[in-house]
């Protein structure tokens, strides 16, 4: 767990992506049209994203991608993203979070 605190530290939103993830993307898009700028981190193309990977799992990602970080607390995955976003909740949190500043 620390390995993911240390990438999520001071950062807005983070989404733990791989590059062949549809969801991601979509995730990743949902995340631009608010105007935020996500850090995206793709496991699939890093040497220890094996390690990253089994991190999140152990934090109840499943399947593993993607996994959204606002605020430095986890979101969930896109089921739990795009129910934020119906519920109109996502807005605030990243108001909160300050990874956008009007809506």
């Amino acid at each position: 767990m620390d390995l993911l605190a240390s990438l999520t530290e001071n950062k807005a939103v983070v989404i733990f992506s791989k590059s062949t993830c549809i969801m991601s993307h979509t995730v990743q898009a949902l995340m631009r049209n608010f105007g935020a700028e996500p850090i995206i981190i793709e496991i699939d193309k890093m040497a220890n994203g094996y390690q990253i990977e089994r991190a999140l799992i152990q934090l109840g990602c499943r399947p593993s991608v993607p996994a959204v970080f606002i605020g430095q607390q986890f979101i969930g995955g896109t089921d739990e993203v795009i129910s934020l976003n119906v519920q109109n909740k996502l807005a605030p949190l990243l108001l909160k979070a300050r990874a956008i500043f009007i809506w």
